[in-house]
């Protein structure tokens, strides 16, 4: 990764979100989230299910749209981006990890983490130079030709990884990153996570229900009847 990139700053301001309901009445999943996610901090973000983290990870990743309030990445509000600006912003500020790697299984190692620099518009060999350099930082320089059936469940968790950082991301958002991980392998995901973390340059938030991933950021916010709290955690 970059070491002269500025971190992506993020900041929620007054955050809603309401759906409708099974009976067509208005659900609201957020009330007012604030929050601000500073240059090189991890912040985990735990709570009951159901009680919105993963909805509220999208509207900060700018997956989905707020309701009511403001989202500011880099700066920009959200709200005045069109579809096509918030995919550059997604694709070149952001990074995402979820449970489930989402890798394409036609595709190796390699293309797979090389996907979203040709997005953004690298060279193939750029693109190729950048992914294999990743994936030897996450540990898989031998696994390159590898496609996801060939790799176990941590390795195509670190294949997620690495491609989350090909294009530099200032922040990387991880929705129970290590969710379906046995208890070494999430272990071994969450030093990597914060090993990238402590080299200066990348802010995290992690959505989690476990809790010795949640107790290695530094803050540990709740979410409950749709805001953050504060723990005493960091």
């Amino acid at each position: 990764m970059s070491s002269d990139r500025e971190a992506c700053s993020l900041e929620a301001r007054g955050i809603t979100k309401v759906f409708s309901g099974g009976d067509g009445r208005p659900l609201q999943i957020l009330a007012g989230v604030d929050f601000v996610l500073e240059k090189n901090e991890a912040v985990a973000i735990v709570g009951a299910s159901g009680a919105g983290k993963s909805t509220l990870l999208h509207v900060l990743g700018a997956l989905d749209r707020p309701s009511d309030g403001e989202v500011m990445i880099e700066g920009r509000a959200v709200s005045s981006l069109d579809d096509a600006q918030l995919a550059v912003v997604r694709n070149r500020s952001l990074g995402f990890v979820f449970q489930f790697h989402h890798l394409l299984r036609e595709f190796t190692a390699i293309e797979n983490v090389m996907m979203p620099a040709l997005i953004a518009g690298a060279t193939a060999a750029s693109a190729y130079a950048k992914a294999e350099t990743i994936l030897s930082e996450v540990g898989l320089s031998k696994r390159l030709s590898h496609k996801p059936r060939q790799l176990s469940g941590g390795e195509q968790q670190r294949v997620a990884v690495a491609r989350a950082l090909i294009n530099d991301p200032g922040v990387l958002l991880a929705d129970e990153p290590s969710g379906n991980l046995d208890a070494d392998t999430s272990l071994a995901l969450h030093d990597l996570l914060f090993e990238l973390q402590g080299r200066g340059d990348l802010s995290i938030i992690v959505v989690t229900h476990n809790m010795d991933l949640a107790e290695r950021a530094d803050r540990v916010l709740v979410m409950d009847q749709g805001r953050l709290q504060a723990t005493d955690q960091g």
